[in-house]
Formats: structure tokens, sequence, C-alpha cells
């Protein structure tokens, strides 16, 4: 019997290699997170300021000097887009790791590499028109704020659209800055300018029909557009 039981227990023995592998596998798995989480909050402890806990705009101007990449570079807005960043100029811990975390990068070599995956990333059209509306939430830096103004609206454009729809950003700027009925832009106003570039033949804009559910501010830049 003591036999017959000691085999049951081989056995048993026989199949927790396997059970104890899969543990293993786990196990260190668990801890090469652990350690690239490590990583990542070393790396946000390198630029946050001490007392605030935070990524400041000097911590920032720090971080895109490491990077190589300019402060005004539409790529810094790119990573705040997929760090979820609420506050314009700031990085929490929390977003930090978010963000690293989603690039699968624990250093700014890592980062580096990332970027342009992250651009074609942005790129999508349907991840382009939610990073589109990101960029205007981002710079609402008061509380209830609803609207920013034109001169912050021009800039913007030219950040995230000016690459793509060049003759039409330098346009709209043009008109955004001469003309005197708006003095903020708010986000109805702002989705409908990528619209209008994405579908208004330009610049013959020949297929644009004011009849259509087109804010006024866009019917005006047609009207000033055929104008000129």
């Amino acid at each position: 019997m003591r036999r017959s039981s000691t085999r049951k227990s081989g056995s048993a023995a026989a199949v927790n290699p396997s059970s104890g592998s899969s543990y293993a596998y786990r196990s260190a798995s668990g801890k090469a997170v652990s350690k690239e989480v490590e990583r990542i909050d070393n790396l946000f402890y390198t630029y946050a300021d001490a007392s605030s806990g935070l990524i400041d705009p000097e911590g920032i101007e720090s971080f895109c000097s490491d990077l190589e990449v300019d402060c005004t570079d539409v790529r810094i807005l790119m990573l705040a887009w997929k760090m979820k960043a609420e506050k314009q100029g700031y990085f929490t811990l929390e977003e930090w790791r978010r963000g690293l975390k989603a690039l699968h990068a624990d250093t700014i070599s890592k980062l580096k590499k990332a970027l342009p995956e992250l651009e074609k990333e942005v790129a999508r059209p349907s991840n382009f028109l939610v990073f589109f509306s990101y960029s205007f939430r981002y710079c609402l830096t008061e509380d209830k704020q609803k609207s920013i103004d034109i001169e912050s609206a021009c800039q913007l454009l030219e950040l995230v659209l000016g690459s793509q729809y060049r003759l039409q950003v330098d346009k709209l700027v043009e008109y955004l800055k001469s003309q005197r009925d708006y003095k903020v832009i708010n986000m109805d106003q702002w989705t409908s300018f990528l619209r209008f570039c994405n579908e208004i033949n330009f610049p013959s804009l020949d297929n644009y029909d004011e009849e259509l559910a087109w804010p006024l501010i866009l019917d005006n830049f047609v009207e000033w557009m055929k104008g000129k």
C-alpha cells in the first residue's frame, strides 16, 4: 500500500514540474513588468519637480532636450495624447506610466525609436480625429474654459494640420488673423476645420454647400476666399 501511495505521489510530482514551470514563467514575466515600471518611474523622477511631484514646463523642456525634439514639435503633443495628459505643460506619474508602458519605452533611447510608430498611429484616420479634438482640449488651461483665442487656434492649426493641408491651413490662418467677427474658437468650429480640409476641394471650393451644416465661420471664410 505504501508503494502504491508512493507511485501516486510520484505521478503527481511528475505533473508538478509543468505547473512549476508555468508559475516560474508568470513570476518571471511579472518581475520583468515590475522592472519596466521601475525604470519608467525612475525616468519620470529624472524630470519631475521634487516639491510638486509633477513634470512641469521646466522638466518638459529638459525632457525634450534629451529626446532631441523641440518643445513645440507636434510629436510632444502626440506623446501627451498617448499619456492622456490633462493639463498643458504638466505630466503626472500616472500619465507618464500610461504613455510609456503603451509605447514599451522605459529609456530615452527606446522612446526616440518609438516616435515614428507613434506618428503612424496618430495618422490613422480614426485616431487622428481623436487626436485633433484632444489637441483643442489640451489648450483649455482654465476651469470651465470652452474656447481658445484666435492666435492660439492659428498656432494649433499650423502644428497639427500644417503638414497635411498646407494650403488650406495657410489660408485659414490668414483669414482668422484678418477677420474681426471672432475672437475665440470653440470645439465645434475647431472640428469643422478638419472636416473642411478632408471634404472640400481646395482652392476651387466647388463642392462647398452653405446649406449643409457648416459653422458660420466657414461660410464667411469661403466667401472671403471667393472675394480674393
